[in-house]
């Protein structure tokens, strides 16, 4: 427990400290999110360079701990990670193309794969593959998109990075929940400047490197007193508001023709709970208020039976589909999109 106040200690000075650094580079740099009415809230040029704090703080201090760690699979996850916040960085300063920062993704995959940190519930490798495939490309891919106002994306990945190192110090998996110790430390020194009004925006180089952490993270924790029958659903419920969140916007924008992944607007979910007559303060909160009880349902399902779990799983489906079905529907829908 002693290393978890190190660490939280630690990577909170450096993101504290770093972050109005970076705001002045960033601010140097012109490297600047415009205000656009049509596709984003803020009202000012902001600087979006916050993700430079985020990745530094978290990688100093994690590489201080790098002996204690699996050494190959620590790499393979610091290195991805870099690899995405690098990306990240320059899609900010000078725009990439989708189909780069895929391909971005797929490498720092590659490097998950071959580390060894993979799933391996399924019963076949390419099945085990594709989960994993699809579960980093796409937690890298939800948190970014959560991005969307001020101290959202950043404060639901604190949360589910303490969730995580919560179940870790259950179940003495100490290692990796220094690393979410790191991860939600890094947040939260972020957020006391990107808390509504932003002062400074995390960018692609702090959401894409929060969102492969994330997905890593929930990759690598085991729960070795329960079954792995139950247990694949944790890390999902832990992330559910992004996974919802995209889920949303990737339905919405399909039926709307609309390209879901490279097609700006404010239609995500913290957009319509505004539009419903929630301030932006609010609707960040009430969000952050789902993401805390779905924690707390991820942690009930570490210690459920096989039945108490997948009825869990089973009510928290039904919910998100009612949701995903009245979001799309008065006063939630977002007034300016193109309905067809």
């Amino acid at each position: 427990m002693s290393t978890y106040i190190v660490v939280f200690a630690g990577v909170l000075l450096l993101a504290v400290i770093g972050t109005p650094l970076a705001r002045k580079l960033g601010l140097r740099l012109n490297m600047l999110d415009q205000p656009d009415p049509t596709r984003k809230v803020h009202t000012v040029p902001t600087p979006r360079l916050g993700g430079a704090a985020i990745f530094l703080s978290t990688l100093i201090v994690t590489l201080l701990l790098g002996e204690h760690y699996n050494i190959s699979q620590l790499a393979g996850i610091l290195i991805g990670a870099t690899l995405m916040s690098f990306m990240g960085f320059w899609d900010d300063r000078f725009s990439l193309p989708a189909g780069i920062k895929l391909i971005g993704q797929f490498i720092a995959l590659g490097l998950l794969v071959i580390t060894g940190v993979s799933i391996s519930v399924l019963p076949h490798p390419l099945l085990n593959l594709l989960a994993t495939a699809l579960w980093v490309v796409g937690i890298t891919n939800a948190i970014n998109l959560l991005d969307n106002m001020d101290g959202l994306s950043g404060g639901i990945a604190a949360i589910a990075a303490a969730h995580f190192a919560l179940m870790c110090a259950f179940t003495g998996q100490y290692l990796v929940g220094t690393l979410s110790m790191a991860v939600m430390a890094a947040c939260i020194g972020f957020l006391i400047y990107n808390w509504n009004p932003a002062t400074i925006f995390m960018g692609d180089s702090g959401a894409l490197f929060l969102g492969f952490m994330l997905a890593s993270i929930g990759i690598k924790i085991r729960f070795p007193d329960n079954t792995p029958i139950v247990t694949w659903m944790i890390p999902i419920l832990v992330l559910a508001v992004p996974i919802f969140d995209t889920t949303l916007v990737t339905i919405s924008r399909l039926k709307r023709r609309l390209n879901p992944l490279t097609t700006p607007g404010v239609d995500h979910t913290s957009h319509r709970l505004t539009y419903a007559g929630l301030t932006r303060r609010e609707a960040v909160l009430v969000l952050y208020t789902v993401a805390f009880i779905m924690g707390l349902v991820a942690i009930f399902v570490t210690r459920a039976t096989i039945g108490e779990g997948y009825l869990m799983g089973a009510l928290t489906g039904i919910i998100g589909l009612y949701g995903l079905w009245r979001m799309e529907r008065p006063p939630f829908w977002p007034p300016s999109a193109n309905r067809h």
